[in-house]
């Protein structure tokens, strides 16, 4: 039997789906190398509305290349790399939340 796995809720104070999803993604690009972390199941939900969940990545199996980095719900195949789909600070190097983050909702 496998153990359960945990999860951390992180609660934030920001107030756009557009300004969390650049957070989401600005944490796996400066965390992704830990290996405890699976980024590919990030969900995003309201504070009051906990159990409506907007998917973040989509994690779509690629075989040996691993899984998919791109945006749920993306146009084109599946990539194992960082898309373009959020705008990146050249000052910070970090996602500009000023700036709009296409997702599913």
């Amino acid at each position: 039997m496998t153990a359960p796995r945990w999860i951390i809720h992180l609660p934030t104070t920001l107030t756009s789906l557009d300004e969390v999803t650049a957070l989401a993604v600005a944490l796996r690009d400066s965390l992704g190398h830990l290996a405890v972390v699976d980024f590919g199941e990030t969900t995003l939900s309201e504070e009051d509305a906990q159990f409506l969940r907007t998917r973040v990545f989509c994690d779509g199996l690629l075989g040996d290349a691993g899984r998919c980095r791109r945006r749920d719900a993306h146009d084109g195949p599946c990539a194992a790399v960082f898309g373009t789909d959020v705008e990146v600070s050249a000052c910070c190097g970090h996602p500009d939340v000023a700036q709009p983050v296409p997702i599913r909702e």
